[in-house]
């Protein structure tokens, strides 16, 4: 079912701060400067970018009004993925978004939050993008978040693209939080270009999706690149959450490691397809990669299809896929203990998700996703 593009009179002065609050959840604890959208536009009420400097953040939407048919068709640009028809479909109805650029050299005392929040009891399909560009020699982190505010529709359709540069010598933490009611889809890309000696770490966490697709495409342009995507997805009941990823090692000298873990519970599904190409030219590219899942129940399904596409004879790659349950003498082991079971199961599988979650190295992030973790799982 397609549900009808979200207008600007779908917004206007219907979401408060106090529930935006509410929807960030464990996430308001997190110091950051903020631009929001509400149902895919900009809403200057819940922005909060005073003090930000070494940054320039403005609506997409915009951006696009005041700039040139030549600046407006670079901001539309797509960097990789090309082919792929959620890419189009987010350039045919993409509404707001954020543009985001980063001095050169600047280091950002902060994150900046890009928070889109879904609010209304209307079904709505929300098209978005953000192009952020981080200049030679900065330091920033960026965080995305997807949340809606209680008591909003379930039914809900959502394409979010991000087209992220990072400059020669930058460095750059990305994040993403999707966390929803379980029933809507939600369709995002990240397109991510890494300059010379730039290093980029990702991490995407997804929990209460009906259907989730992310994609990644991530290409070195310079040597002595160093990516680290990673992440963790909580699904239960009939959810279906899929992660695919493309890493092209265009250049020599360049590093990548992929980490996803996965907690299946009920009839849910995860997927996960990472492809790592080494180019002809590409020689001392180091790359690895994981994808783990754990399986609450019989009928949870998870389809893992790791890819690497060698054409140079001097790297060093692997990658490798498990799939388990719960190991039972453990569980034994914490009840002898006097641990409930309920409890003892909890610990284990925040365990299990803590190596994914470890790789947030911002505090208060981490915390927060933690946090968010633990409530799914007592929910």
């Amino acid at each position: 079912e397609a549900f009808r593009p979200a207008l600007e009179n779908d917004v206007a002065g219907k979401t408060t701060v106090a529930e935006l609050i509410v929807a960030l959840g464990p996430l308001t604890d997190v110091d950051v400067h903020r631009i929001a959208f509400v149902n895919g536009h900009f809403c200057a009420n819940l922005s909060d970018l005073q003090g930000a400097t070494g940054i320039d953040v403005k609506p997409l939407a915009g951006a696009l009004a005041a700039a040139s048919e030549k600046v407006a068709n670079g901001l539309v640009d797509i960097n990789g993925g090309e082919r792929d028809s959620t890419m189009t479909l987010n350039t045919a109805f993409v509404t707001d978004g954020a543009v985001v650029d980063v001095a050169a050299g600047a280091k950002l005392e902060k994150p900046l939050l890009i928070v889109f929040v879904r609010s209304g009891k209307d079904a709505l399909a929300t098209t978005v993008r953000n192009v952020i560009t981080i200049g030679n020699g900065a330091n920033a982190t960026i965080i995305e978040a997807h949340v809606a505010v209680p008591g909003s529709t379930h039914d809900a359709q959502l394409n979010a693209l991000t087209e992220i540069s990072v400059g020669d010598g930058a460095t750059v933490a990305h994040f993403k939080v999707a966390a929803d009611h379980g029933k809507g889809v939600h369709l995002s890309n990240w397109n991510i270009v890494l300059g010379r000696d730039a290093t980029y770490r990702g991490f995407q966490y997804t929990s209460g999706q009906g259907l989730a697709r992310n994609q990644i495409f991530a290409t070195y342009k310079g040597e002595g690149g160093k990516l680290d995507l990673s992440g963790a997805f909580l699904a239960r009941g009939g959810e279906h959450i899929d992660t695919t990823l493309v890493v092209d090692h265009a250049v020599p000298h360049c590093e990548s490691r992929e980490l996803f873990k996965g907690v299946l519970d009920g009839h849910a599904r995860g997927v996960f397809q990472g492809k790592v190409i080494v180019r002809p030219n590409a020689q001392k590219t180091n790359g690895k990669q994981m994808a783990q899942a754990l399986m609450l129940s019989p009928d949870a399904e998870f389809d893992s299809k790791p890819e690497l596409e060698i054409y140079a004879d001097d790297v060093v790659c692997g990658h490798g896929t498990t799939t388990a349950e719960l190991d039972e003498d453990l569980l034994f082991y914490c009840k002898s203990r006097g641990i409930p079971e309920n409890e003892a199961r909890a610990l284990l599988i925040e365990s299990f998700i803590g190596e994914a979650l470890d790789k947030v190295e911002h505090e208060q992030l981490r915390t927060a996703l933690q946090a968010m973790a633990t409530a799914w799982l007592g929910a």
